[in-house]
């Protein structure tokens, strides 16, 4: 689909908007405005805000009058815009014409400008969000606002990345290297994750940083042998203060990773919560998305993790999977539930661009994005009815059926750090390869990022060029205390 641009600079939200409702095309946008030629999508700040579509037998177009705000023009575009999608497609958006990551923590932010009323009534009125999902971002916000008063100007939080897996799935695009390939590289990469800890916990300190919560992530941890995830974690337990640390999780991930050994070494180093992940309880879905476990060796490692001590464990799902259905995954949620877990996240698939299932030739269309709906409700239905609560939502781009991934929980044993990321609450401190630094400002909303090396051959190569990037926390906190001391 070409989009055509006059006399405005809001390309990147037409552009955003038409994925949605052109999920399979390449859109190309032009800024300077040629002889436009069908199909098209033509976008023009003139005396009026003009938007027209033309593609195969449609063609409408819609007007409205200029205000002397960009930000009001800039709305009223993708308004247009959006309805004439909507006229042309016959499919109403579920989160309308919103296409960021984070729509609660932009309800939070109308809330505190306009009040509760008048910022739900916007999300309605303005963003054509339905009332589903209105209300699910209410919930969602209420119950994450108690975790985010937690956090202090001081605090943070810390990531740790290991980027190894048994295999990629389908449907992945995180930087991150099978075991077969990069066996080589765990030894070498842990000797380096255990001094880059050792340096960040030592900056954390000078600072007088507060440590609310840790997070492992991946790739998948459990990877790492039970030596090595002991030497891991005991790096964080020796060279951090933790006497504040709310939060300790491990994501032990992928089931046929996970063994007694791992488990007790995991919770002999102060991990109070974990992840096992199964996505689907279908062992058809899971072979077709390259998963290598079955569903019965996530109900045994699951067993396990209890039987080990773990009362607070979070079962990933994804609805929308390919081969999936309503009644299995039905199944899937049902029987994660049944378990007792803690938390269960429901995930909707995402086709991202890098991921075998969209290299392969994989498309978004109809009848599978009203199937993932159908999911979706049904988590939403049977959670609630069950005690779960929504602690946090997020999006991504490509989701099929333009849906969301929400955190469901029973009460009190919600992930903390999850919130913090989603909300952008703190500072997070990463560690490990792929790892982002994000440096927060603890009296506005600026963050300034420091990246680690996405590969775990960059990060061996360039390890002293990485410890050398640490300095940047340092100058942060510093330029904060200069500009608040008025010197």
């Amino acid at each position: 689909m070409n989009v055509y641009i006059k006399n405005h600079t809001f390309w990147f939200e037409v552009e955003n908007l038409t994925r949605l409702f052109f999920p399979n095309e390449k859109i190309t946008v032009y800024k300077a405005f040629s002889e436009v030629s069908a199909p098209y999508i033509y976008t023009e700040l003139g005396a009026n805000v003009t938007v027209r579509v033309k593609t195969g037998a449609f063609a409408a177009e819609r007007h409205a009058p200029r205000t002397e705000k960009d930000a009001d023009n800039e709305l009223t575009t993708v308004q247009l815009l959006y309805q004439l999608l909507v006229q042309l497609s016959g499919i109403q958006q579920p989160w309308g014409l919103l296409t960021g990551v984070r729509p609660i923590k932009l309800l939070r932010k109308l809330t505190r400008e306009q009040g509760e009323e008048a910022a739900l009534r916007r999300f309605a009125e303005a963003y054509y969000v339905s009332p589903e999902k209105t209300a699910l971002a209410r919930q969602t916000e209420a119950h994450e606002q108690r975790i985010i008063s937690l956090s202090r100007p001081d605090s943070f939080s810390l990531y740790v990345g290991i980027p190894f897996c048994p295999s990629r799935c389908s449907y992945c695009s995180f930087v991150m290297a099978s075991v077969e390939r990069a066996k080589k590289l765990i030894a070498p990469y842990v000797g380096k994750l255990c001094e880059e800890l050792k340096a960040t916990a030592q900056i954390a300190s000078e600072l007088g940083l507060r440590l609310e919560s840790v997070y492992f992530g991946g790739g998948t941890p459990t990877t790492l042998s039970a030596e090595q995830l002991d030497a891991v974690l005991g790096t964080v337990n020796r060279c951090f203060n933790l006497s504040h640390c709310r939060e300790f999780t491990v994501e032990a991930g992928r089931p046929d990773t996970i063994t007694k050994e791992k488990l007790n070494a995991i919770k002999e180093n102060n991990v109070n919560r974990i992840s096992i992940n199964p996505q689907t309880l279908s062992d058809e879905v899971l072979h077709r998305i390259g998963r290598k476990h079955t569903a019965a060796q996530f109900l045994e490692a699951f067993a396990l993790s209890r039987a080990c001590g773990f009362t607070n464990i979070n079962t990933d799902l994804i609805a929308g999977l390919p081969g999936d259905t309503l009644q299995s995954f039905r199944h899937s949620l049902d029987t994660v539930r049944g378990l007792g877990a803690e938390c269960i996240t429901v995930h909707t698939l995402c086709m991202k661009r890098a991921a075998h299932l969209t290299t392969e030739g994989k498309t978004l269309n109809r009848e599978e994005a009203l199937t993932a709906r159908a999911m979706l409700d049904y988590a939403q239905q049977t959670l609630t009815a069950h005690r779960y609560l929504p602690y946090y939502l997020y999006r991504q781009t490509r989701m099929v059926g333009n849906l969301e991934n929400v955190g469901w929980s029973l009460p009190g044993s919600e992930s903390l750090y999850n919130v913090y990321v989603m909300d952008e609450t703190h500072t997070i401190l990463a560690c490990g390869c792929g790892g982002v630094t994000k440096l927060k400002h603890p009296h506005s909303d600026f963050l300034e990022r420091v990246f680690n090396f996405k590969y775990p051959y960059e990060y061996l190569d360039r390890f002293d060029e990485l410890l050398n990037r640490k300095a940047q926390i340092a100058r942060f906190y510093g330029q904060i205390a200069v500009d608040y001391s008025g010197k």
